[in-house]
């Protein structure tokens, strides 16, 4: 019986490995990610070259979980491009794809940071264009360019802050818990989870979300010149469609990733023949301006099998955020 049954359990196991499919994992075997950056060629030939750089997902500056094991954060995956950009004469522009609805405060004002240093140091041209959504953090980053393009359903704006203070009071006095604190200073355990905020908690918490908040604006204000009325409204921290942000001044214009490129090019001063390169760890077959692939650069082999999760449906940590997360707030 035992032996008859070994044939049904192959069936089984071969069942679970196509059901794979159905949960969109992807399956990698033998490929290393600590290999170093290598530069690949996806249109033209002439000289002078616009650097594709692709930033989704959430704004980290941690390393980002898979199913096993971990791969290099937004914040390593950017920053690596633009060093290896900088030593390379012939980048005269780069043009970032951006879908992101934010991350952490200071991994959006590490890449806006960097982006601005390199322009200096380089003095080549930025151009960004926003896909399915650039809000909050995922626009801040984009302050710095030349040339900011929103793809005609780009979801933008929320230009604001998020706090997040997790709290598990009400839970444990159903439960029966307790926790004891001993404090040095009447504010030394703000943002406890177990116990609600005082009133005072509560202020100085708003407090650093507004002076924080209003940095972030300043930064549109400088960048963007929008203006104070329209100013005005972005403070309410809202999205916008594209065509909205254009009427406001959060974008220089709607359309597709080749007029981003286009752009980027007559910025540049490059011929409509210059090459279009992107930086990654393996060769794609057929690699195009829509590749949006970024490989692991931890230095450790990736997952045999990689769920690939975006990082938003990991619990949020205590902070403050540049992030547009839907569900979150309270009327």
């Amino acid at each position: 019986m035992r032996a008859r049954s070994l044939p049904f359990v192959f069936v089984l196991l071969a069942a679970a490995v196509l059901c794979v499919s159905c949960f969109r994992m992807k399956v990698q075997l033998g490929v290393p990610s600590g290999e170093p950056l290598k530069e690949y060629a996806i249109e033209g030939k002439e000289r002078g070259k616009v650097l594709v750089i692709p930033v989704s997902g959430f704004l980290s500056d941690k390393p980002r979980k898979v199913f096993s094991g971990s791969r290099a954060s937004a914040v390593q995956e950017v920053v690596s491009r633009l060093r290896r950009a900088e030593k390379d004469n012939e980048v005269k522009a780069v043009l970032f794809e951006i879908n992101s609805p934010g991350g952490s405060i200071t991994a959006s004002d590490i890449l806006y940071r960097e982006i601005s240093d390199f322009k200096e140091k380089t003095g080549a041209k930025i151009v960004a264009v926003l896909m399915d959504v650039a809000a909050s953090g995922g626009y801040y980053m984009a302050l710095p360019a030349d040339l900011i393009i929103a793809h005609p359903t780009t979801v933008t704006g929320s230009i604001g802050v998020l706090l997040v203070t997790p709290k598990v009071s009400g839970l444990m006095d159903k439960l029966g818990l307790a926790v004891e604190v001993s404090k040095s200073g009447s504010e030394k355990d703000i943002g406890s989870p177990f116990r609600p905020s005082t009133a005072e908690e509560q202020r100085i918490f708003q407090g650093l979300t507004d002076e924080m908040g209003k940095r972030f604006l300043d930064l549109v204000e400088r960048h963007r010149k929008v203006g104070p009325e329209n100013l005005r409204k972005i403070a309410s921290a809202r999205i916008y469609l594209a065509d909205e942000a254009l009427r406001l001044g959060l974008v220089d214009s709607v359309g597709y990733v080749k007029d981003g490129l286009r752009e980027a090019k007559r910025l540049a001063s490059l011929p409509e023949g210059a090459r279009v390169v992107v930086y990654r760890h393996e060769k794609y077959p057929e690699d195009n301006l829509y590749n949006s692939a970024v490989d692991a650069g931890s230095g450790t082999p990736l997952p045999l099998v990689d769920i690939n999760l975006p990082d938003i449906f990991s619990p949020l940590e205590p902070g403050f955020y540049y992030l547009w997360l839907p569900g979150t707030g309270r009327n």
